[in-house]
C-alpha cells in the first residue's frame, strides 16, 4: 500500500485517483523491468515541499555527467592505443552515479563493461558502450514520463505516492 504526501485519498473515480493509480503501476513496471531500485524511492523520500524539484535536479545533473562520461569513453576508445584504465574509470564513475539514483540496468551494464576494459577488449567494450548509452536514453525517456506524471497528479490537486 502506497503513503501518499499530504492529504488523504482521492474521491473514487477522480480524475486525481486515475492520476495516482497511472502514477503507481508506472512506478511497478520501472521496478519490474529493472529501470529503477529502491535507492529511487529513497530519493523520491528526500523531495518535499521545501525542495519539490530535488529528484528532477538530482536526475537531471545524473544526465549531464552521463553524457559528458560516455562522450570520454567514445573518444578514449576511438585512439589508437586506448587507455583501458581512463575507460574503466569513467565506466566505474557512472556506475557509481547510477546505482546512487537507482538506475539497476545501466549499473549492470557497467559492471560488465568494466569486466571488458580489464580485459582490453575493444570489441566488447563498444558494445557496452552503445548499450550503457540506448539504456541512458531509455531511462531519460522513461524519467520523463514519471515526471509529467508527478506534475499531473500535482495540478490535479494530489501529492506523489511514495512506498
Amino acid at each position: 500500500m502506497s503513503r501518499f504526501h499530504g492529504n488523504t485519498q482521492p474521491p473514487a473515480g477522480s480524475v486525481l485517483e486515475q492520476l495516482l493509480a497511472k502514477y503507481v503501476d508506472y512506478m511497478d513496471s520501472l521496478r519490474r523491468e529493472s529501470f529503477l531500485d529502491d535507492q529511487f524511492t529513497q530519493l523520491l523520500k528526500l523531495q518535499d515541499e521545501n525542495n519539490p524539484d530535488f529528484v528532477g535536479e538530482v536526475v537531471s545533473l545524473f544526465f549531464q555527467d552521463s553524457e559528458r562520461l560516455i562522450g570520454n569513453m567514445g573518444t578514449a576508445l576511438g585512439k589508437k592505443s586506448v587507455d583501458y584504465k581512463q575507460v574503466d574509470a569513467d565506466v566505474h564513475q557512472l556506475k557509481g552515479s547510477s546505482s546512487s539514483i537507482g538506475a539497476v540496468r545501466i549499473k549492470n551494464v557497467c559492471v560488465f563493461f568494466r569486466n571488458l576494459c580489464e580485459a582490453k577488449n575493444l570489441e566488447g567494450c563498444y558494445r557496452c558502450l552503445h548499450e550503457v548509452t540506448q539504456e541512458c536514453v531509455v531511462l531519460k525517456n522513461k524519467l520523463n514520463t514519471l515526471f509529467m506524471l508527478q506534475k499531473q497528479i500535482v495540478a490535479a490537486g494530489g501529492s506523489i505516492p511514495v512506498d
